[in-house]
């Protein structure tokens, strides 16, 4: 088993997804803690209902982005996490974090990376008019969106798609293989390689 910390800023539905994922038995992980970068974030109440503890942060917080991400390393240390999954975190996630936990941060995104990085990777796809689209799980390093990448699902884009409706298929897609992706992490399958690629052991 290992033990997670997710940082999220929203509803939190990728951080269901995993929580889903470890009371099915589908994914041999416990999350110790959630961190939000707000504290309304809807996501910190699915964590209370699944009796994860949880810390909040203000935007005060984030005013020295190093300061924050040191005391996030520190909590997410004592609760002892061996993994960062970033589930919607808004926030860059910087050194004192990814040194920390070092090719241990997880991130997610709504797109087939390189393709359409950044924070608006479905509507980026979607305005460039693509047909093919999908997510990438990755580890986060200290550029945006430019980790190992570890897996990808592709989504169609439909003829008859708007962005609402592939906004849809695309998080779908996230709750499947974000939670994949971490057992085959947990079942010790995912490496790094000399040349900073990823490689998967399958039986």
């Amino acid at each position: 088993m290992i033990r997670l910390g997710v940082l999220i800023s929203g509803s939190g539905t990728n951080l269901q997804a995993i929580i889903d994922a470890t009371e099915s038995g589908a994914l041999d992980a416990e999350v110790v803690l959630v961190v939000s970068s707000k504290p309304n974030a809807y996501g910190l109440v699915r964590a209370h209902e699944a009796g994860i503890p949880t810390m909040a942060l203000t935007r005060d917080a984030y005013v020295d982005p190093t300061t924050a991400d040191v005391l996030i390393a520190q909590e997410l240390k004592a609760a002892g996490a061996q993994y960062v999954v970033m589930a919607g975190y808004m926030r860059k996630v910087g050194h004192p974090l990814l040194e920390a936990f070092k090719d241990r941060v997880i991130n997610i995104h709504p797109a087939l990376l390189p393709s359409f990085a950044g924070a608006h990777g479905i509507g980026d796809a979607f305005d460039a008019g693509v047909k093919l689209t999908g997510v990438t799980v990755h580890f986060a390093n200290e550029e945006y969106d430019t980790g190992p990448i570890i897996a990808q699902s592709a989504v169609e884009v439909a003829e008859d798609d708007d962005l609402q409706s592939l906004e849809a298929r695309i998080h779908a897609t996230e709750h499947v293989l974000l939670p994949q992706t971490l057992q085959l992490i947990a079942e010790g399958r995912v490496s790094i390689d000399a040349s900073r690629k990823v490689c998967i052991t399958y039986e």
